[in-house]
């Protein structure tokens, strides 16, 4: 029986349509081929970059995944410098071939060609197979991504803002404040 190889190339636009079918969860949510004109802009973007690629893992001549790989800083905070390995990912009937593991050896040899020490990523939250995966090549865990709506965060934070009684347009406990430091001003001195 023979084996079958993964080859990793530099993305190009052409690969657009299928990298859209197989990002479809992670990227904004428009129809298909609005998703499809995004990937081909950001591949022409990437393309003339030294810090930043776009790689397609093919197993038998078909696209079985593709990672997003760029040079940055851990955090804006810490200026550490690391690989970002953005969204890795490999379709269903790919999967156990030996892709996912390429295309983290590609980030591997990025990492190396630029003189980086570090390499991080981010695995949806809830996918316990690729977070199992991670854990197996020492991805640890450093932080945890949540994302909402502006609409919903700005709903959730006015529902939580304290309710504060007010008397006269001021605040009751300035008020409450003030009548105390009267008090203890009148107060007759022994």
């Amino acid at each position: 029986m023979t084996r079958h190889l993964v080859s990793l190339r530099s993305a190009v636009p052409d690969d657009a349509e299928e990298l859209a079918d197989l990002w479809t969860d992670v990227l904004r949510r428009v129809d298909r081929e609005e998703q499809a004109a995004d990937l081909r802009s950001i591949i022409e973007r990437v393309r003339p970059l030294h810090d930043e690629r776009l790689i397609v893992a093919e197993y038998d001549g078909q696209i079985a995944g593709a990672v997003h790989l760029r040079a940055d800083t851990m955090t804006p905070l810490n200026l550490e410098p690391v690989v970002q390995t953005i969204s890795p990912h490999v379709f269903p009937e790919f999967r156990r071939h030996g892709v996912g593991r390429a295309l983290m050896e590609a980030s591997v040899a990025f990492a190396e060609e630029i003189g980086i020490a570090h390499v991080a990523t981010a695995v949806v939250a809830g996918s316990r197979d690729a977070n199992r995966f991670m854990a197996r090549l020492a991805l640890g865990p450093y932080a945890l991504l949540r994302v909402a709506s502006v609409h919903a965060l700005k709903t959730k934070l006015a529902s939580q803002r304290p309710h504060v009684a007010r008397a006269n347009g001021r605040p009751l406990t300035s008020v409450l404040a003030v009548r105390r430091s009267l008090r203890k001003s009148q107060a007759p001195t022994p």
